[in-house]
Parts: structure tokens; C-alpha cells; sequence
């Protein structure tokens, strides 16, 4: 993977969303001491900065092909990014809470492209089942409001039709008046519509092409005159 370091570098500062930030305890990969680094995340790429008004980045973690575990058998409220694969190495993090930790690591485990993808097609395998179950509605009114409106003789409440239908394929009844009706009783498919008013437009278009190529070479002067 190639990556422009300058871009990087200006985009972990600029003006774009920030998904999360705060201050978070870094375990060092030579160095097993923790160092507190300042953090923000911006999709799937976590930055870290020395300071907080630092402008350029110590480093960047690409939140992909990872997991967010707890650390076991480590400090109190550590937790930690594995990159799965051979070579790869582990980060480890330290929050200052139980619910600072929690937060963080529910923050970087929706970072990655995968889980977005995965939460997209999630989202419209819902929408296909409620486009494909009928929508059912029911009132339940209590028995002693129902009988009152018996005695009175008023109907329990209906609900409103679910159906939502195109007001330009509606069928056409009596009552609509001549002029209207034609316009409603239009229909034609694309193609027929550009058969019809793209071809004559064309035959125009080339007819004025035709006139100026013609007035073109009646007012150029003759290469030999006599």
C-alpha cells in the first residue's frame, strides 16, 4: 500500500469530521512502558499526536483487517487492536475508565470499510423484507369504549389506507374533463418518444448543417478564373 505522507499529515488536521478523540495510554512495540498520546479518529484511520496542538502526527493505524479485544493479564482498562496475518504487530491502549475504554473500543471496532459494508447490506436485506412483508394495522379498543359507541352510535376508528399510488396512473373516470383526459390517456415508452421528436430534430440538424456547408462554397473564390 502506498501512502502520501503529506497528505496524510494534513488531513489528520484539517477540518473533516472527527469521529472520536481524547487522550489514551500507548504501550510502546520496543519500550513496554506506556506513553499518553493524544488520539483522533477519522474513519478507519486512527492518528496520534504527541500533543494536542501538534500539527503533523507521531503515527496512523489503518483500522482494517483488524480486531478490538481486551487485554488480558495487562493494566486496568487496557484494550487492544490485532492485525490478524503473519508479521503483524498488536497495539495496545490504555483508557483513564471503565467507560472511556468501552467507548473507545466500540468507536474502532465500526471504523473499518468491512464492518460499513456489512452494516449496508444489512440495512438492505431489512428494507427487502419490509418491502416484500404487507403492512398490517390494527386498533384495539377497550371494551367499555366500545360499547359507549355502540349505545351512541358511533363507529370504532378505521385507519388510513397504506397505499401510496403514482396520481398519473390513475385510471380514468367520467367526471375528468376532455383536455385532462388526453393528457392522462398519453403514454408512450422512451423509445417511442425519441423516434418521434429525436429524429425530426435530427433531419433539421442536418439540413441547416447542409445550408452552411452549401453557403460556405458559393461565396469562396474559385481557385482558377478564366
Amino acid at each position: 500500500m502506498k501512502i502520501n505522507e503529506k497528505n496524510l499529515s494534513a488531513y489528520s488536521t484539517s477540518t473533516s469530521p472527527v469521529d472520536k478523540e481524547g487522550w489514551l495510554c500507548k504501550r510502546g512495540e520496543l519500550n513496554k512502558g506506556y506513553q499518553k498520546r493524544w488520539f483522533v479518529l477519522k474513519g478507519n484511520l486512527l492518528f496520534y499526536f504527541d500533543r494536542k496542538s501538534d500539527k503533523e502526527p507521531l503515527g496512523v493505524i489503518i483500522l482494517e483487517g483488524c480486531s478490538i479485544e481486551l487485554a488480558e493479564n495487562d493494566d486496568q482498562f487496557s484494550f487492544k487492536i490485532i492485525f490478524h496475518g503473519p508479521n503483524n504487530r498488536s497495539y495496545i491502549l490504555g483508557a483513564d475508565s471503565q467507560e472511556s475504554m468501552e467507548q473507545w473500543m466500540k468507536s474502532l471496532a465500526c471504523a473499518s470499510y468491512d464492518y460499513m459494508k456489512f452494516m449496508v447490506a444489512d440495512l438492505q436485506r431489512q428494507l427487502k423484507e419490509l418491502e416484500e412483508s404487507p403492512v398490517r394495522v390494527s386498533l384495539q379498543v377497550p371494551n367499555n369504549q366500545t360499547s359507549q359507541k355502540k349505545e351512541s352510535g358511533q363507529s370504532s376508528p378505521q385507519p388510513p389506507p397504506r397505499g401510496r399510488n403514482n396520481p398519473f396512473n390513475k385510471p380514468i373516470n367520467n367526471h375528468q374533463s376532455p383536455q385532462r383526459k388526453d393528457i392522462v390517456s398519453f403514454r408512450k415508452t422512451f423509445k417511442e418518444l425519441h423516434n418521434q421528436l429525436g429524429r425530426p430534430i435530427l433531419r433539421d440538424r442536418n439540413e441547416w448543417r447542409f445550408g452552411l456547408m452549401k453557403q460556405e462554397l458559393n461565396t469562396q473564390e474559385p481557385l482558377i478564373t478564366l
